[in-house]
């Protein structure tokens, strides 16, 4: 199906499957707790895009954490940006790379485990900026995110996690305070369709602490 997707003063129309539950693996399932959270555009992705659509971003890199169809990706795309979309599912990799090209963007995409990432995705480190949204759901994404992020930053970038006050974000977000990363939040309001997470995302910033921007952080 089509969705247009909320996204500041830009037009984002992309495709994505018509229903996450159709996609339920039994097997996958059992295995890792795995679900196709990817195939919907959540009310935090729609808030990290109107950021993000705000944003001077012409020959930056981006890179999108758990970004399901990548739709923070492309619209640092659209601003300009050298943008990677990842994704845990390579289904959702393969949907990005489809929009991507039907919006006529130049973006990459890529499969990636948070605890195993691509040699190649940190061959591209330091990142000028790394986003993600809604992807604070369980406090393993927290431990996982603070051993990789620390590895994709450098001194000047900067971080921006869209947030629907899911419980276990607080745990990350004084994780990364303990360990020296400036923070600050700004709250928003949700474009579009509110679902049962309420009108409001936060949007965590965070900035690496001085000389020790590649250290792993302990959630």
């Amino acid at each position: 199906m089509w969705e247009d997707v909320p996204a500041g003063h830009l037009h984002l129309r992309i495709k994505r499957p018509p229903s996450a539950e159709d996609l339920l693996d039994e097997a996958e399932f059992a295995d890792d707790e795995r679900l196709p959270y990817w195939a919907e555009v959540w009310p935090s992705g729609r808030v990290l895009c109107g950021v993000l659509s705000e944003m001077h971003l012409a020959g930056r890199s981006v890179i999108e954490l758990g970004a399901g169809i990548g739709t923070g990706a492309m619209v640092a795309a659209m601003r300009g940006a050298r943008a990677l979309s990842t994704d845990w599912y390579e289904a959702a990799v393969d949907f990005s790379r489809w929009n991507a090209r039907n919006l006529d963007l130049d973006m990459d995409a890529c499969v990636m485990d948070w605890r195993h990432p691509p040699a190649e995705v940190l061959a591209r480190a330091p990142y000028d900026l790394v986003v993600g949204a809604d992807i604070l759901y369980e406090a393993r994404n927290g431990e996982a995110l603070g051993l990789l992020i620390p590895a994709l930053c450098g001194p000047a970038t900067e971080v921006i996690i869209a947030d629907p006050r899911r419980p276990d974000a607080r745990a990350f977000v004084e994780g990364m305070q303990s360990a020296g990363w400036g923070y600050d939040r700004e709250d928003l309001p949700v474009p579009g369709r509110i679902d049962e997470t309420g009108a409001i995302v936060h949007v965590h910033r965070f900035r690496p602490p001085p000389l020790k921007h590649n250290e792993p952080v302990v959630i």
